[in-house]
């Protein structure tokens, strides 16, 4: 943590900023330890604060490493606390709130409000959270194991998801809270395959369908996201060729995710082979993304990017391609950015035909 605490000052530093506050609970357990309703400080000299409603105190003190633990009432309680050690400082905020912003504004005239510091920290993962996610990948090979024995024709998408769950829930993986979906994942048979986000349905599974399964989950407190894509007996023609063009992308993708490389490199890599087997028009997302304490986190890996990638980034490639109304193609998987990249995904990328 105290390694942590120092990342985080350097990049404070380097927009003018001398402390850190985050009222979101990703960069409260990043700076902290503790997961919660509460308002994190970390000052220049490494001071760490928690402020914290009565309810949250002692979890707060379990929980979070060598921090101070103030309590304070909800609401304006917690903002007054936290003027009274700010109000002389350079400060900067993840604060997202409009009104808070502008009471702090009133009493601490050197604040700005930037995630640059808490992202660009979080970006390159320590040991001890390449350790976890490592972890958390595993559990999603098992989940991919429990899908290639249990799912099957007749049976709901919904069916599927319950005994998956099950299984997360048994492992200590939760449900990540992602706020553009009302599922904790995604299954989709069949057409229902064509939309990359689709919402789990009562749709039961019929011979013949493509399944994609999309498993994000959450594992003490970190994210891996991995998606296979199944056959339920004889596919078409068509998309027995898809697949095998979405596996070769996608490997082309993981062997360029190395340091130094454009991210924008990984996502050509994986769209010019689908374009140049004619496919282009179906490939309708970026290649991939960062993972961590979020779902979605830096680096973007999409044509647009301007980042390169470093040691140690978790990142994401997944290509797909997407017919409507016929059939989606997904193959993904979570990995550490290395000269060779540790994919920490195991479970088979070939066709499993159930």
């Amino acid at each position: 943590m105290k390694h942590r605490r120092k990342i985080l000052l350097k990049h404070a530093q380097k927009i003018d900023c001398d402390t850190l506050v985050t009222f979101e609970p990703e960069n409260l357990f990043y700076m902290t330890g503790f997961w919660g309703e509460a308002i994190g400080l970390l000052e220049k000299n490494g001071k760490t604060t928690i402020i914290a409603p009565e309810l949250e105190v002692g979890r707060a003190k379990d929980e979070s490493e060598n921090c101070d633990v103030v309590t304070a009432e909800r609401g304006t309680g917690l903002i007054s606390s936290l003027i009274k050690k700010i109000k002389k400082n350079r400060v900067c905020t993840d604060c997202q709130n409009y009104s808070v912003m502008l009471s702090l504004k009133k009493s601490v005239p050197k604040i700005k409000s930037s995630t640059e510091p808490f992202y660009n920290s979080r970006i390159i993962k320590d040991e001890k959270e390449v350790k976890i996610l490592k972890k958390a990948s595993k559990i999603i090979d098992e989940m991919f194991d429990v899908c290639s024995k249990k799912m099957k024709v007749g049976q709901k998408e919904s069916e599927l998801q319950t005994i998956l769950m099950k299984y997360a829930l048994e492992q200590e993986m939760f449900d990540t809270g992602y706020k553009s979906t009302l599922n904790p994942l995604i299954i989709a048979g069949g057409p229902n395959g064509a939309l990359p986000h689709a919402q789990v349905s009562q749709r039961k599974f019929k011979k013949g369908d493509l399944v994609v399964t999309d498993l994000t989950l959450r594992y003490k407190g970190y994210v891996s996201d991995a998606t296979r894509t199944f056959a339920l007996g004889k596919i078409s023609s068509q998309a027995n060729e898809a697949y095998e063009i979405v596996k070769e992308s996608q490997r082309l993708g993981l062997k360029v995710s190395k340091p130094n490389i454009d991210c924008k490199t990984v996502d050509t890599a994986c769209r010019k082979y689908i374009e140049e087997k004619n496919y282009g028009k179906y490939f309708i997302h970026s290649t991939g993304h960062g993972i961590g304490l979020e779902v979605h986190e830096f680096p973007t890996i999409s044509y647009r990017s301007d980042t390169k990638l470093k040691e140690n980034m978790a990142i994401t490639v997944e290509p797909g391609i997407y017919i409507e109304n016929k059939f989606g193609i997904r193959i993904e998987d979570s990995l550490i950015v290395k000269d060779r990249p540790i994919v920490m995904h195991k479970f088979t990328k070939d066709l499993v035909t159930l």
